[in-house]
This record gives C-alpha cells, structure tokens and sequence, in this order.
C-alpha cells in the first residue's frame, strides 16, 4: 500500500474516533456518519485502485 492510501485509512481510522468520541459526548450526528461513511469508500476505492 502506498503512502497516500496508507496516510488515507489512518485519517479515517482517527476519524471514525472522533466520530465515535462525539456521539457518546453528545448524541448521535447522521451527518458526521454519513461523511465517515463516505471517507472510507473514498478510502477503500483508493486503496484498491494503487494496488492494481
């Protein structure tokens, strides 16, 4: 896996905590799911597009 997509999936690991942090300190937020949600296809499509 290269730098980019390895930098990718640790941004979005750290941000499905934050996501996660934030909903049991505040309540749930379908919007900040819906963007994680999106992050990691963005995430994954990119993982699989370096690797082919």
């Amino acid at each position: 896996m290269p730098g980019s997509a390895k930098a990718m999936t640790v941004c979005t690991l750290l941000v499905l905590v934050l996501v996660t942090a934030y909903t049991v300190a505040l309540g749930s937020n379908g919007w900040l799911w819906f963007g994680w949600v999106v992050l990691g296809l963005l995430t994954a499509g990119s993982a699989l597009t370096r690797r082919t």
